[in-house]
């Protein structure tokens, strides 16, 4: 059962990378069950929470925007989101609610991921613990998305730099995480890549 304190957490969606490595293809807008991956990230994202869907996306124009049209989602631009993923950071979460006691941080490039992963993840949230980070984990215990952080931990957000992901602010947690598995690599499979894609696109035919 997730804490009613939770049923409006804030969900930030990161989608503001270059896709460099698909060779001129955007991974967010490959389709995925009939619509672009982003959108269908958003949806996921939108049917976790009651509250903001915030959405890091790069500066206009960008295709990006159009394939969200009709979503309840807020687009924030990432004015040096080229810097990597950590500008997104800092611009996601200075652009958080002041009274959200947690927030939910999500990437866009795992198609694996679905509603209901990040349902389990919120119902392992005990803001009364000590705990200051839940993510999701693999089947075999690696750490990945989607990551829930205590209000407490946002300040340090507002300093990264780089291309760290976040890792820095983990790190300050001092091992007060939480993880929690979900099947298989849902919580860490990202398809960077033309083959990638087709990779996975395979494996689902064979199922």
């Amino acid at each position: 059962m997730i804490d009613p304190r939770l049923t409006d957490i804030p969900v930030i969606l990161l989608a503001a990378g270059q896709s460099r490595r698909m060779r001129g293809a955007d991974k967010l807008l490959e389709p995925v069950e009939g619509a672009p991956l982003l959108r269908r990230q958003a949806d996921s994202a939108r049917a976790a929470t009651d509250g903001p869907v915030i959405v890091a996306l790069p500066p206009p124009p960008h295709p990006r925007y159009a394939v969200l049209t009709g979503l309840d989602v807020t687009p924030l631009a990432v004015p040096d989101a080229a810097e990597g993923m950590n500008a997104s950071l800092r611009t996601a979460f200075a652009a958080l609610p002041t009274g959200a006691p947690a927030a939910m941080l999500l990437l866009a490039d795992l198609p694996d991921l679905l509603p209901a992963h990040l349902a389990r993840v919120l119902e392992a949230v005990d803001l009364d613990s000590d705990t200051l980070i839940w993510r999701g984990a693999t089947e075999d215990g690696a750490p990945g998305h989607p990551i829930v952080f205590a209000k407490s931990m946002f300040a340090e957000f507002a300093n990264l730099s780089g291309d760290g992901g976040g890792r820095e602010v983990v790190a300050l947690a001092k091992g007060r995480v939480k993880l929690v598995s979900l099947p298989g690599q849902a919580a860490r499979r990202d398809l960077d890549t033309p083959e990638d894609w087709a990779d996975w696109r395979a494996e689902r035919r064979e199922r």
